[in-house]
């Protein structure tokens, strides 16, 4: 199970973070200051820290110095808009420097990227027969090579990621098409039925009606 330390002293902000980081199965702990966060990290085998710059105590840029023994990788999460402060940050050793404000979708995929560049994020995803690669963006079913577009692809490790959970078309859109959408939710319809199709997932990709889809596990 990958776990994250998030180091924030906006309660709200904080939050925020630790429920979007666990739509995606990440576990996470909080902290609201730098001198326990230094501590925190010694003391825990993290994943990942998501490190605010302005903190009480210890700043940011202090605390990844006295962590960098721990070898963590870290992305700065901050309101500074400054490119000196993000130099600094990526030259103290951070993987990332993600500005406030920012969204959920955006925060997911930075930390998604950076446990992947640092061997620590899931590149395979298993589903009964089927598995996906996700380095190689390939899908076989039975040991068989199933052709998916770039989107079904997507779409379908969404799925895989979120077992026997419902999820609607609109959570579905902007997790894989990366937008808020309005009105007309048709496309995700589409790639379902197409998924279902390829896959033979008529009986475990189910429809919840007046709500959207799950990926069944029965």
């Amino acid at each position: 199970m990958i776990r994250i330390l998030i180091v924030e002293d906006d309660e709200n902000i904080a939050k925020t973070i630790e429920a979007s980081l666990s739509i995606v199965g990440y576990e996470s702990d909080l902290c609201d200051n730098g001198n326990d966060a230094v501590r925190m990290a010694c003391d825990n085998p993290y994943d990942l820290i998501l490190l605010d710059v302005m903190l009480p105590g210890m700043d940011g840029f202090e605390v990844i110095r006295e962590i960098r023994h721990r070898e963590i990788p870290v992305i700065f999460i901050t309101a500074r808009q400054d490119v000196t402060d993000r130099v600094k940050g990526l030259r103290l050793g951070a993987e990332d420097y993600l500005v406030k404000p920012f969204e959920v979708i955006e925060l997911l995929a930075r930390v998604d990227v950076v446990l992947r560049r640092a061997k620590k994020g899931e590149t395979k995803l298993v589903f009964r027969d089927i598995v996906l690669d996700l380095d190689r963006h390939e899908a076989e079913q039975a040991g068989e090579n199933v052709v998916l577009t770039p989107r079904e692809f997507d779409l379908l490790a969404f799925f895989m990621k979120n077992v026997d959970i419902a999820i609607s078309r609109e959570r579905l859109l902007a997790a894989v098409w990366g937008y808020a959408f309005e009105g007309e939710t048709r496309t995700v319809d589409v790639h379902v039925q197409q998924l279902r199709k390829k896959l033979k997932l008529k009986n475990f990709l189910v429809t919840v009606p007046k709500i959207g889809y799950r990926l069944e596990n029965r």
